[in-house]
């Protein structure tokens, strides 16, 4: 059992309470800590014990693991505080803003022995782990393009998500897990990447974007996050040489439609009101079929059990160094091509 602290009693770490109190043989819950002492009044009516100060759990030699669950620009420097103090770091995404700075802390990891990881729970979503299983297993035949949205229409909340110097905006929100999926789901370089940000409801941070990565064998991805969007888009669109895949949303609404005989290649032209396309018929039903999702059950707890076998010595850690920096300098070339209104060529 691994004795655990949290930094940052807000809405994630009210969650990360609730799921670890769930596997308490796992993970026991020293305490919490909050720079905002009606936070810790809350953990304290939570049934918590609540630090009266980050001085305190630090030196509470019991506690061998932290997550932090604070607002990006607070990361890097509590992160080295915990590690220098003895503690195992889960740092809340984005790790950090800057690859020099996730570098910085990287380096506290090794001079001190700890490990260091950031909270990738969207690993076990089950849409990601069915487009993973569909690519992995070759179902549509070589995959050349797969698309990953998210979308909402409420704009971004009014906190310190909306701030540019708090790290806010959509691409370090949800981008930087969608790019963590799409990263371990195609095992290839990022070549080049291209990145257009919106700004509809603010002019500080990015509210949405739309990127697009290529790969080096030629693959495409295209990720996109909107917060002004009333009618969504697919969670997942997957185009392979034999069928297309299509995972409406997090509900594991969606198809796989595959091509069943590509002797049969005569179309019916279809009628528009402009005149005839042949090109865009549709296909007859006898030369495709059509086949439900697959269901794949999964744990979020997995990714803390993990972290526990691995500061105990049994387990590699999942989301390790080389991946968080991959992420991180992604969303790199995604702000500089936002910028430049240019595609960045890369090889990350």
């Amino acid at each position: 059992m691994i004795n655990w602290a949290l930094i940052g009693y807000g809405g994630m770490g009210t969650w990360h309470v609730a799921m670890l109190r769930k596997i308490p043989d796992v993970i026991h819950i020293c305490g919490v800590y909050d720079i905002d002492e009606k936070r810790n009044e809350a953990a304290r009516q939570d049934g918590l014990h609540a630090y009266a100060s980050l001085e305190e759990l630090l030196a509470d030699e019991q506690v061998q693991l932290v997550t932090l669950a604070v607002p990006n620009d607070f990361h890097r420097p509590l992160a080295e505080a915990c590690m220098h103090a003895g503690k195992h770091v889960i740092s809340e995404k984005p790790v950090t803003l800057t690859s020099w700075d996730l570098q910085a802390m990287i380096d506290a990891s090794q001079e001190t022995g700890r490990i260091f990881s950031v909270h990738q729970n969207r690993r076990w979503d089950e849409d990601y782990l069915v487009a993973k299983k569909l690519y992995d297993e070759n179902t549509l035949g070589p995959v050349f393009n797969i698309e990953s949205r998210v979308h909402g229409s409420r704009g971004v909340p009014g906190d310190w998500r909306n701030k540019l110097r708090k790290g806010g905006g959509m691409i370090y929100d949800w981008g930087v897990h969608m790019i963590d999926q799409m990263l371990q789901l195609i095992d290839e370089d990022v070549v080049s990447t291209y990145c257009h940000v919106t700004h509809v409801t603010n002019d500080e941070i990015d509210d949405g974007f739309t990127s697009v990565l290529t790969f080096a064998s030629g693959k495409t991805a295209l990720i996109e996050v909107g917060t002004s969007n009333f009618v969504n888009l697919p969670r997942w669109y997957i185009q392979g040489q034999n069928g297309t895949a299509v995972i409406r949303d997090w509900d594991m609404s969606g198809e796989i439609v595959m091509v069943s005989d590509w002797e049969k290649r005569d179309a019916v032209p279809v009628v528009t009101a402009a005149g005839l396309t042949k090109t865009m018929a549709p296909r007859t039903e006898e030369t495709i079929k059509r086949y439900p999702l697959p269901r794949i059950e999964s744990d979020v707890k997995d990714y803390y059990r993990n972290i526990a076998a691995a500061i105990e010595g049994k387990e590699k850690q999942l989301v390790t160094h080389p991946q968080m920096m991959r992420v991180m300098k992604v969303m790199e070339a995604m702000l500089r091509s936002a910028e430049m209104n240019e595609v960045v060529h890369t090889r990350i």
